[in-house]
């Protein structure tokens, strides 16, 4: 039996939708505590917060829609190695630039 007739497995289409509907589900979630002041022993975490709904959602579009659940390690280790490359130029950048502001 060849795996084009194979109808045990769910639809792809069907994942797709369900990936959609968290991704709606958590960009309202990220609406909603926007407006929320989140404190944990005096600091502020909305910034926190925000970040780990955006990692989320990031992790979802990768996982189902850049098809890297079920890719091979060695693409899966190219990417993690090039975010994190690319992060630490961003950051260093953002760092330099927040370390040569004149504040007056």
């Amino acid at each position: 039996m060849s795996d084009s007739t194979d109808h045990s497995k769910s639809s792809p289409l069907v994942t797709y939708f369900g990936v959609w509907a968290a991704l709606l589900v958590g960009t309202y979630i990220t609406y909603k505590a926007a407006f929320l002041d989140i404190y944990l022993f005096n600091h502020s975490l909305n910034a926190a917060v925000a970040l780990i709904i955006a990692t989320t959602k990031a992790l979802l579009v990768a996982l189902f829609f850049m098809h890297l659940k079920g890719a091979s390690e060695k693409l899966l280790k190219l990417v993690v190695i090039s975010t994190i490359f690319f992060l630490f130029i961003l950051m260093a950048l953002a760092m330099a630039d927040y370390g040569t502001r004149a504040w007056s």
